[in-house]
Formats: C-alpha cells, structure tokens, sequence
C-alpha cells in the first residue's frame, strides 16, 4: 500500500503523524513474531493481549507502528527518527478502513472463496492454476480469512498484479456483511456447505444463507460460482449469473466415471462442452470436488483448458489436508487432516483412509469436532456408526471429550483408547505404532492434534 498524509487523512479523519515519513510502501502487520522493514504495525487491543505493550519490540522491526491516541504514554522513552508513527482513535478501525479505501483503487478482478469445507485447499489450487498460466495474482496466506487477514492481505495489492485472490472464513453470523464491505470482491466461490461453525451460524439453511453473503453486492457483471450438488446452493434464486460444479449431470462443471484402484482415483472432468480424463494419486473424493470448484474458478478467469489440466497434474499438498508423510522412526507414513473437522470432512477423510493400502496395522487418531453447538452428541456418535464402513481400521486413539459418543458407537473388532489430550495420545500412538502401519490423525484444530503429526513426522519428507 502506498500510504501519504492525504490519503491517510482522508480514510481517518483522526489520525495524527507524531513522527516519520507517511509517504512511503507499507504491509499491514498485527503480530510482532512476523515483523519485518516495510511492515506497519497496528497495536490491537484483543480479548487477552493488547498490542500497545509490545510497541518496543514493533518499533525495533517495523517501519512505523499506528497506535490508540489514548495510549501514546506507552511509547517507549527513545524512538529512532526513522519511525513512522501514527495515532489514531481506533486502530482497528482504521486499519479496516485504510484496507477498503485501497481495495477501491483497483478493477483488476478479485475472486473470493467461501465454504463449510476446501475453502484453502481450492485457493491454493486456483493460485497454483494461475501460476501454471503465467498470471501474477495476490494470494491471501495462510488462513488470513477473517475481516482482520482480508484487510492485510489487500495492502499487498498494487498495480504490478493481475488480479486477487482471496480465502474468506466465517464462524458467526454477520462477519461475511462486514468482509464484504471491504473486500468488495467480483468472483465469488462456495466450495460447499457442511455442519461446521453450526455453533455460530446455525442450521444447514442458515449456514448456505451466510454464505451466499458472499453475492450480496453482485450484480448482472458478477460471477457467483457454487456446488451445483448442495440444495441451499443450487436451487436458490440468483440476480446475477451462476456457474455450478458438481458430480451431477445438471453442473456445467462435472466430475464423472469416478474410479477407485490401488490407491488412483479417475475421473472424468466435463468443463462445460470439453471431456478430459484425470487421474490423482490419493482417493479423497473431496479433492476432487475442490479441483472442480478450482477450474471452475480459473476458466472463468482466462486460463486455457490445456493449462488448467497441466495445473491439476502438478498440484502440490496442501498442508493439514489430507496430507501424507513419511513416519520418521518406522516403515509406513501418516496421513495428516488435522486442520479442521467437522463430520462431513470426518467421514470424507475416513472412506479415504480405508482405501489406503498397508500390509501394516491401521490406526487412527480422532479428536472432537467443535462448535456443533446442541447436537455435538449426535454427530460423534454418527462417527462411531460410521467406523462400520472402515472395516481394515484395527486401532483408534480418540483424544477429547465428545469423543465419547463416538466410543459408545463404535463397531466391535476395533480396540479403542480414549485420552483426554494430544499429549497422551502421543503416548499411546508411541506404544501400538509398528512397521508399515498407516496412521490417519484427524480433529477440529482447537484439539491442536498438529503436535501428534510433529512427533512422529517431519514435513519435509512429506510424499
């Protein structure tokens, strides 16, 4: 972002210079952990850690900091001249306000991608697609996909890009009015709708309402596109166009002649009038729907067919999804789900899972799924019901609470240990792992089962 007194001004009407150079490049930061020259530091006041007490460790890395007026007595004593520093009345609010004046500077086309389940695995295929295709595109990292990551990422926005891309995440309703006030984006994407933040956001319908906030300021120029399979998507009323993916005949974007063997999964993609045969070394049917919504997404974006395929041939691992490491210390490999959960994405993982080959013992290790808010019991117990169709499972590890249920619905043949914490389940995977086992860990990222996946992986042998 290029930032001067005038636009900084005219954004925020109560920010203050006391010092440095405002006519300069800067990236939005929050976190001093990542701070480097050229960054400018927000202090925010959160729910446990306010900002302002590290301003001396923010003006020892950053360019310039931008501080609560109210809070300027917490400058340390020296500050180099070289610093920029601002003080404002809000500094949230005036980063998410500096974010959205920016934002409107450019015409270059921004897509956003929402969903229950794939949001990060598709943004990060789309970007692999347009990298394929020679586009240089913005890509929000990580999971900056709240209001806060959103604004950050579009102060990386400038004229050297041919457009944005951005990952948009909800966990209460509203957030999405507010991301869109900001971002204001021309391409949107719903990968598709699942019982996940069902604590904040309610039932299925409410869920796909929030989501399709996503269009709301759509018009007849705008794109939305949607998985074709989901009802609450599918069957809506839009006033702008649509474009559908899915497994059904009815999608413009299709998957079709799905087939499993020794460890391929085949298909068929249909991208509009065009056929092309696909064939992917894992057998996660999830993937598949995220490489449709990708060249869904990237078709409408200008990519070729030829260079959308040579994309999907050379996808790299998304990390946490699904993602299969080589064991450290035995024969066999783990597979590592452990970003999130919920039971859509549990049961998708483990029909992958059995499909596995392993002349080893199969093990899994499965934490809680959060924010299902009054019928968490049901869902885990559906999980245990749902074992019943992973017969070559031989040992599960569950880690929580409301695993219980799933315990309590398990089928007979599996034995079953249940821990209270990812440490003792480190315990207990130590104990029962052998030579060419395959181990899936997989729970809501609040478990923080990552910590299991470090002890027995190391990433960069990841296959």
């Amino acid at each position: 972002m290029r930032l001067d007194v005038l636009f900084l001004k005219t954004v925020v009407p109560s920010a203050c210079v006391i010092q440095g150079d405002c006519a300069q490049e800067v990236l939005f930061a929050v976190d001093t952990r990542s701070l480097k020259a050229g960054h400018l530091f927000f202090a925010l006041q959160g729910d446990r850690v306010d900002g302002h007490m590290f301003l001396k460790e923010a003006l020892e890395k950053a360019s310039g900091v931008v501080i609560a007026a109210d809070k300027k007595h917490l400058l340390p004593s020296f500050l180099a001249p070289d610093k920029l520093v601002i003080s404002v009345s809000d500094p949230l609010q005036a980063l998410l306000a500096l974010a959205t004046a920016w934002r409107a500077n450019f015409s270059y086309p921004i897509a956003a991608i929402t969903g229950s389940i794939g949001k990060t695995s598709t943004k990060e295929m789309t970007a692999h697609i347009l990298a394929c295709a020679g586009k240089k595109y913005v890509v929000s990292g990580g999971n900056f996909n709240t209001s806060l990551g959103v604004a950050m990422t579009i102060s990386h926005m400038n004229d050297s890009y041919d457009g944005a891309l951005f990952e948009v995440g909800i966990s209460k309703k509203g957030e999405m009015d507010t991301i869109i006030q900001i971002l204001n984006p021309t391409t949107g994407v719903i990968t598709c709708i699942a019982h996940s933040h069902v604590e904040g956001l309610g039932s299925l319908s409410e869920i796909a309402l929030e989501k399709r906030a996503l269009f709301k300021k759509f018009n007849s120029e705008n794109i939305g596109i949607v998985s074709g399979d989901f009802p609450f998507l599918s069957a809506v009323s839009y006033p702008h166009p649509v474009i559908r993916f899915g497994f059904k005949t009815t999608n413009q974007v299709q998957a079709r002649k799905l087939i499993e063997k020794d460890g391929t999964l085949s298909f068929v993609l249909k991208l509009y009038e065009h056929k092309y045969p696909i064939v992917l070394t894992q057998t996660h049917r999830g993937l598949v729907n995220n490489i449709l919504a990708s060249a869904t997404l990237a078709h409408h974006l200008g990519v070729s067919d030829e260079v959308i395929l040579r994309g999907i041939k050379t996808l790299p691992g998304c990390s946490q999804r699904y993602e299969v490491c080589k064991l450290r210390d035995f024969k066999g490999f783990l597979i590592d789900d452990c970003y999130n959960a919920s039971p859509e994405s549990m049961k998708a993982a483990l029909l992958a899972f059995e499909s596995e080959k392993s002349s080893g013992k199969k093990i899994a290790v499965l934490g809680d799924m959060l924010e299902l808010g009054e019928n968490s019991a049901f869902w885990h117990r559906q999980i245990g019901r749902f074992l019943r169709r992973v017969p070559s499972l031989k040992h599960l590890i569950l880690v929580g609470d409301q695993v219980k249920w799933i315990e309590k619905t398990a089928p007979h043949g599996i034995t079953i240990e249940k821990v209270a914490s990812w440490q003792d389940a480190v315990s207990k995977l130590s104990a029962t792992l052998e030579d060419h086992a395959v181990v899936l860990v997989k729970g809501s990222r609040g478990m923080q089962l990552q910590n299991v996946v470090a002890k027995f992986v190391d990433k960069q042998v990841c296959v």
